[in-house]
């Protein structure tokens, strides 16, 4: 009977029947079908279920006890709290399409109600047809019979969680399922940590006599820039594709419009493209878009994914491109790469850079082992090629020879090393790069970079000389200060002065050029504290409580008025954070309580604080 006949049908029999009360009227939710707009309604009808309470235990205790470890961990809570509560699972859906639920149902000649599984001990469950009917001619003897399979089908989830069997040739005995069974780690989204990974382990440790993967690495889910999850409706849905090749707005539009949208959504759609996507989306190529993924999974749950990150990563690329260039036309056409390099023999930035390389190294492969993807992703070879600029600039001046030979040596290595810690993260760009560089003479050269070692750090590259940090301190400190007090208006350069004690004044003197090279000054004048006068009118920072920078700027190019209103607003954020300082250390148990690490960083802070406060009241 039609639905909306039989409510009218219930009523006529209830009021027969003397047991009709009235009507009245319920706010309720009435569930719409998205496609014919008609009222759903839900049909009680026998499920097929699978008890999941023994296999359930099983996989909460694996996790438990330390045999299957879940990424990030805070993912273990979940996974306990679903566990340890778990319910028996329906794995019947009334779809047309998936694995039909293996049962059939026999129906007897004699039977008084000849519907679909009228009599639960008629339903018989087996591998086949074959065996089904072998198993019901046993259980019905000299009965007639005819026998039918059930119309359901598999949940996807329960068809999917063999997956990691499956694939391996399962059920059959075969050299992959002994080779590669149990896996090593199995990434995917945490929304589907107990639909899918829960119940992968359920089965396959059930069926295979083991847990299917060791660790099970979650990453976040990906949202439109502004966290909004993304919708067809809203327009908002971001197609890998289209940011690997770029697409215009119209063509946003045009795949809108290619869908099953409603007109009114459609609007919505396309409205919410313009705002976002005005002038569409700039091809970004995969390199770029995977680095910007990876470089987001440092977020907890979800990536709002900026597609001006991306193309900003393609620029990176290019620049990369540009890097190496540069580095191949510093090379010669007959250069060839050393088989080991040894720092001792070079000049400082070389020096320098191998130690930042070899930190680097070490960085990424504890950051890629801990699974901290977003800490591996990092660069170092761009401030190398600025710093070793001034051993090429001076063509073949004879006093540069010794470091323009290293410098050529290092930088082959920091590119060639560069390229393969860079490859699991830029496959494209990093593997065609790499095919340009000159191959070591007398070894054999691999096909591809990905049939390269992973880079492992290198006994003694690493040099944690204090210089090498005030060098970097120093130039950082140069560029804020330039960038705060001009911009990016002017782009020459410009003199500077140093105030330090003698024993800073001496390193300063044997790295100024690296200093001036690197943070784009015409010259660089070191001066000693207390006994040279402080310069009149120039902009300072200080890099450490031995060291102050002045940058020297062009008569009227800063607003006086301006600056004085910054130093006063600055002295006044230095004195609050010296007070605040203070307070925590004089605090009662502070000696006691509070580590030596962080009193002696509290200690080392509070003194640059009281010099900046003092350079601050000499100006």
């Amino acid at each position: 009977m039609p639905r909306f006949k039989a409510h009218v049908a219930v009523i006529e029999a209830l009021q027969k029947k003397g047991l009709y009360r009235g009507a009245q009227n319920y706010r309720m939710n009435l569930p719409l079908c998205s496609r014919s707009k008609d009222v759903v309604e839900k049909m009680i009808k026998p499920q097929w279920y699978v008890n999941c309470k023994s296999m359930g235990m099983e996989a909460l205790n694996a996790a438990m006890d330390g045999k299957l470890e879940i990424i990030p961990k805070q993912y273990t809570a979940e996974w306990s709290r679903w566990l340890e509560s778990i319910h028996d699972w329906c794995i019947s859906r009334q779809l047309w399409w998936g694995h039909r639920i293996p049962a059939w149902y026999v129906t007897l000649e004699d039977d008084e109600l000849k519907k679909l599984g009228s009599y639960n001990d008629h339903w018989i469950v087996a591998r086949d047809e074959k065996e089904a009917l072998a198993e019901a001619t046993k259980r019905f003897v000299g009965k007639k019979f005819e026998m039918c399979q059930d119309p359901d089908v598999l949940d996807t989830w329960f068809s999917s969680s063999l997956f990691p069997l499956l694939v391996l040739g399962w059920p059959d005995e075969t050299d992959d399922l002994k080779a590669f069974y149990p896996n090593s780690v199995l990434e995917t989204g945490h929304d589907i940590l107990f639909f899918w990974v829960a119940r992968m382990l359920m089965l396959a440790s059930k069926l295979g006599g083991n847990i299917p993967f060791r660790k099970v690495y979650l990453h976040p889910m990906i949202r439109d820039a502004h966290g909004r999850k993304m919708s067809k409706s809203l327009g908002n849905v971001i197609d890998p594709i289209e940011i690997i090749n770029g697409i215009s707005l119209d063509g946003l539009h045009k795949r809108l419009e290619e869908g099953n949208l409603d007109p009114k959504e459609l609007d919505v759609a396309k409205a919410g493209q313009i705002i976002d996507f005005p002038h569409g989306v700039a091809e970004c190529g995969a390199d770029a878009l995977r680095f910007a993924l990876i470089s987001y999974t440092a977020q907890s749950g979800k990536i709002n994914l900026d597609i001006q990150r991306v193309f900003g990563y393609r620029q990176w690329c290019n620049k990369l491109w540009n890097g190496l260039r540069f580095a191949m036309s510093k090379q010669g056409e007959d250069y060839v790469p050393p088989t080991n390099i040894h720092p001792e023999n070079t000049c400082f930035s070389c020096k320098w850079i191998l130690s930042v390389l070899n930190k680097a190294i070490s960085r990424t492969v504890a950051s890629l082992n801990s699974y901290e993807f977003s800490d591996a992703a990092s660069t170092f070879c761009d401030v190398f090629i600025e710093a070793i600029k001034p051993y090429f600039a001076a063509g073949d001046d004879p006093a540069f020879a010794s470091e323009r030979s290293s410098a050529r040596d290092a930088l082959w290595v920091c590119l060639e090393t560069g390229l393969r810690l860079l490859h699991p993260f830029m496959p494209f760009v990093t593997e065609e790069l790499w095919q340009r560089l000159p191959a070591v003479e007398g070894c054999t050269r691999k096909e591809s970079i990905m049939l390269c070692e992973y880079p492992a750090p290198v006994e003694g590259w690493t040099n944690e000389r204090a210089e090498y940090d005030l060098v970097e301190s120093t130039v950082k400190c140069i560029r804020s200060l330039r960038a705060d007090v001009l911009g990016k208006s002017t782009k020459g350069r410009l003199p500077a002065f140093a105030i330090c004690t003698d024993e800073v004044a001496e390193m300063m003197r044997s790295h100024e050029l690296e200093i001036m090279t690197l943070a784009s000054l015409s010259s660089l004048n070191v001066l000693l504290s207390g006994t040279n006068e402080i310069p009149a009118g120039c902009p300072f920072e200080t890099v450490n409580e031995n060291l102050i920078i002045y940058l020297k700027v062009v008569q009227g190019s800063v607003d006086a008025e301006a600056e004085r209103e910054k130093l006063k607003n600055k002295m006044a954020e230095i004195q609050k954070q010296h007070e605040k300082l203070t307070k925590i250390m004089s605090a009662s148990g502070y000696q006691e309580k509070v580590p030596s690490r962080i009193q002696e960083d509290n200690a080392a802070k509070l003194a640059k604080l009281e010099q900046d406060l003092r350079n601050l009241k000499c100006r």
